[in-house]
């Protein structure tokens, strides 16, 4: 199985999940079944069918975190010395050179890309794009819209 690169916050996130799910949702979930169970006629409980399938959510879930977490290969940002080169973790600023905008995004793991935050997957076309580059290089980025060319503003590993 490959490795899963994961920020240490992305483990932490993932570890908390997997906690809840076993000591809050599954216990949950068990208590909900023996409660449809004493209803009696199992055939036509729908409450008894819900709290199964749900079960299955949540066994399935917790099989998937548990994978994801032993295949995972921990990243801790604030720990790298890339010398100012864009890696798995680290924190860019750009400039669009058309428009002038600038924009900020953290490569991550699949699991942990949030735009809206500004976390960007690492096997999107801008870090694929970026990754390998340097403060003051200029990249073209191949988006659905066309190419954009952005320059690296800043690396930061935080």
């Amino acid at each position: 199985m490959a490795t899963l690169p994961l920020t240490k916050r992305g483990a932490e996130a993932l570890k908390a999940e997997l906690h809840k799910l076993k000591t809050v949702d599954r216990p949950w979930v068990i208590n909900a079944i023996a409660e449809a169970r004493a209803q009696g006629d199992l055939s036509e409980n729908a409450e008894y069918d819900a709290a199964k399938d749900r079960q299955g959510f949540i066994e399935g879930r917790i099989a998937e975190v548990e994978g994801k977490l032993s295949s995972a290969q921990i990243i801790d940002p604030a720990a790298l010395n890339a010398d100012g080169k864009v890696v798995f973790g680290s924190t860019v600023d750009l400039e669009d050179e058309d428009s002038g905008a600038k924009v900020t995004y953290q490569i991550v793991g699949e699991d942990e890309a949030d735009l809206k935050l500004g976390r960007i997957n690492i096997n999107s076309p801008i870090a694929r794009a970026i990754i390998g580059k340097e403060e003051g290089d200029s990249v073209e980025v191949q988006a659905p819209g066309g190419a954009r060319h952005y320059e690296i503003i800043a690396v930061r590993y935080e």
